[in-house]
């Protein structure tokens, strides 16, 4: 196995999380390179695994802290850790250590650079991408958003541990029509497909719909907000993990349409 670091022939393959075979990943638009290009200067990492054949099976992301979901300091964020596992495409690659080598190459890698300690994040629930898979590594858990818990992995005795930047307030109905707003972040395809689908159905449906993006790679706006990635519809959040189908999107708009114009009728 090898450790490399992402180089400009494989950018494509990273845009996509190595689900180059995807065609729902298609629907993602250029947003992660967008985000990417955004965040090269600003200490953005990623590394990829490539197993003993030369095949690239996993990857990692990682930022400063202060560009993440997170209110820390002098720390990195891991934003996302990734081992190819479908039959599809590239092939499984699991089980083969790729995970602990990414991120035992990511710690290594945040000690270079002089930073105070690592920064992860996991599910409480044994899907996608487990907090307890990180405890056995060595991270300890500091703060917890729902099923979401945010670990960390302190290098020195001055370290401080970071802390959920939390929801500080959610679009509202707009009076006249009915609204919908996207969050995202830019880094997750499976977000910005969410994106990419609300869009496209605002667009096709028209008539009494307002769509409003909100792009949180800009800290200030993930601030305000305290949202990285969502979807609001009439100001109720709508369930993203997994992607909603663009069908179920636009069922929910054109309810929400009809309920609008049922209410108009009856004068209300």
């Amino acid at each position: 196995m090898e450790i490399i670091d992402l180089t400009p022939e494989n950018e494509s393959l990273y845009f996509v999380c190595l689900e180059d075979w995807s065609d729902e990943m298609r629907e993602a638009g250029n947003h992660k390179e967008q985000w990417y290009r955004s965040m090269q200067g600003r200490g953005l990492r990623v590394k990829l695994a490539k197993d003993d054949g030369g095949e690239i099976g996993g990857m990692i992301q990682y930022l400063p802290v202060e560009l993440s979901p997170a209110d820390g300091h002098d720390l990195y964020f891991v934003l996302c850790i990734w081992v190819h596992g479908y039959k599809e495409g590239r092939g499984d690659f699991r089980k083969q250590g790729m995970g602990s080598a990414l991120l035992e190459a990511a710690e290594n890698d945040t000690r270079e650079r002089g930073k105070k300690g690592l920064v992860v994040w996991g599910v409480t629930l044994p899907f996608f991408i487990r907090a307890a898979w990180f405890k056995k590594h060595g991270y300890s858990p500091v703060d917890r958003m729902g099923i979401q818990q945010l670990l960390w992995k302190p290098f020195s005795e001055g370290a401080e541990a970071p802390r959920w930047i939390r929801e500080k307030k959610r679009p509202e109905k707009e009076k006249g029509c009915v609204s919908v707003c996207a969050f995202f972040s830019g880094w997750c395809p499976a977000q910005n497909i969410v994106f990419e689908r609300a869009k496209r159905a605002c667009t096709l449906i028209g008539g009494n719909v307002e769509f409003t993006p909100y792009h949180t790679y800009e800290k200030s706006i993930y601030e305000e907000w305290g949202i990285s990635d969502g979807l609001f519809i009439d100001g109720k959040k709508i369930r993203t993990g997994p992607p909603p189908s663009y069908k179920k999107i636009e069922g929910i708009i054109k309810k929400r349409l009809r309920k609008y114009a049922g209410a108009r009728i009856a004068g209300k």
